[in-house]
């Protein structure tokens, strides 16, 4: 079922609406936007019978203790609704909280999973078309699954063998590799898209969803081949923000489904995810001798710390110490 058009929902009372304003005026994304929004209500039903205009830093201490304590949320859960709540209360409400001080949540020391070269190979054999190719570069290339659907044409270097990943985690961009035994499935796969893309144009269909930004300085960019998406979605759909049906980037919870099945097929019994593709990603290349330093840059990480998670999940961690029992 497609989203219904949200350009028109600012929400339903002052305090939402400012937020919505606030959110469309940076320019963030309708993810993001949902995902503030929530935590957004959920603060609001936390404080009732008062709005957010009539909270203070103190609320927002409480909410996040709250979490940490009676819900026993995740680090992470938590550090997003922080993130949600300084934006509402300081971003959109001009209400300056200062030094929160609240109880953290238990930050979990959870191992990354990573498959083996084979479960790889094995994991691909059950995929074909698209979605392999789709994979592979996740993996090849070490992409989070949102950094490859976002993917446009011109983020292929194929001459030079590098992807650029524009506005990944942590709104960063950074050139990762671009494995060369993808570069001819590649290319063939960008010719299939002109045809794709002709059609669109003769159809006149509004070109593809562009960031605030870019849009106002470019409004037809959208329009040209260069910005088309990588990885398009079959069928056009509405866009949740304007309203206008355009062609959009595959969804990611289709191509989460396809990995599961082929997980199944391939009789892996691990979980996988397509962000396990990216921990194989790291996990092989450590062990392939590349220094640590390397493997942050590609992956995009700010600390080496991130990256050093994975030197625990090698085939032969540390200095490759056997176990007693292989003497």
């Amino acid at each position: 079922m497609e989203p219904g058009p949200a350009a028109k929902d600012m929400g339903a009372n002052d305090w939402e609406r400012k937020l919505v304003e606030a959110l469309r005026t940076k320019g963030m994304s309708w993810r993001t936007e949902e995902t503030y929004r929530g935590w957004a209500v959920r603060f609001a039903k936390f404080i009732e019978p008062r709005e957010p205009q009539a909270a203070g830093a103190g609320d927002v201490e409480a909410f996040l203790t709250d979490m940490a304590v009676q819900w026993r949320a995740s680090a992470s859960t938590q550090r997003q609704a922080l993130n949600a709540l300084v934006f509402l209360m300081q971003g959109a409400l001009g209400i300056h909280l200062g030094e929160l001080s609240f109880r953290r949540a238990a930050k979990g020391a959870s191992m990354p999973m990573a498959l083996s070269r084979d479960e790889v190979k094995r994991l691909f054999e059950q995929l074909e078309g698209t979605s392999r190719l789709m994979a592979e570069l996740a993996y090849g290339s070490g992409l989070r699954l949102m950094e490859m659907l976002r993917l446009r044409v011109h983020h292929l270097d194929l001459e030079r063998c590098q992807l650029k990943v524009f506005a990944g985690k942590g709104d960063k961009d950074r050139l990762t590799v671009l494995p060369e035994s993808l570069v001819e499935p590649l290319r063939k796969h960008v010719d299939r898209l002109r045809e794709l893309f002709r059609a669109d144009r003769e159809a006149k269909l509004p070109g593809v969803w562009l960031p605030e930004g870019l849009n106002k300085k470019y409004p037809r960019a959208g329009e040209q081949w260069e910005w088309q998406w990588l990885f398009p979605s079959r069928e056009t759909s509405v866009d949740p923000v304007s309203g206008v049906r355009r062609r959009h980037h595959a969804v990611d919870s289709t191509f989460q489904r396809i990995i599961k099945k082929a997980q199944s097929a391939a009789k892996i019994d691990k979980r996988i995810t397509p962000h396990v593709l990216r921990h194989s990603f790291a996990t092989h290349l450590l062990e392939n001798g590349v220094d640590i330093r390397t493997v942050q840059d590609l992956l995009g990480h700010t600390s080496v710390e991130t990256t050093q998670k994975y030197l625990h999940v090698m085939k032969k961690p540390g200095l490759g110490v056997r176990s007693p029992l292989d003497a």
